[in-house]
């Protein structure tokens, strides 16, 4: 892949063709998330200041190794004034969509630094 210098002077991936294929791609971190509520949100205010708002969906994989039906339940994150707002008003169970991109959040825990995986929501939407 080549790299383009942006005005700032920092380098960026430009699209680049998939082998066999005549569709041009730009690298995205998108994530488009149809699922149903599994906890009830919580607020939390961390030591920065910053508020987020947390919550789980379960959601089922459209394609399973076996017969059986396999789900996934994903930690979601609103930041966002609007997310959170949109967070706060669901409940268990509830059919939600959600849009964000895939996140991997660090912190210094007792036992040394942590990190985990979340999607952080752009948009929350009740169904």
């Amino acid at each position: 892949m080549t790299n383009e210098k942006k005005a700032s002077g920092t380098e960026v991936a430009s699209s680049k063709k998939i082998p066999n294929f005549e569709l041009e791609y730009e690298p995205k971190n998108e994530v488009f998330l149809l699922g149903r509520v599994s906890s009830a949100p919580v607020e939390k205010v961390l030591p920065s200041g910053d508020t987020v708002v947390e919550f789980r969906i379960v959601v089922t994989r459209s394609q399973s190794r076996s017969a059986k039906k396999e789900i996934d339940t994903l930690d979601i994150a609103a930041w966002s004034a609007r997310s959170r707002a949109s967070a706060l008003k669901l409940r268990p169970d509830t059919w939600v969509e959600v849009d964000g991109a895939v996140r991997r959040r660090f912190w210094q825990a007792p036992t040394g630094l942590a990190s985990r995986w979340q999607v952080e929501a752009s948009a929350i939407r009740r169904l």
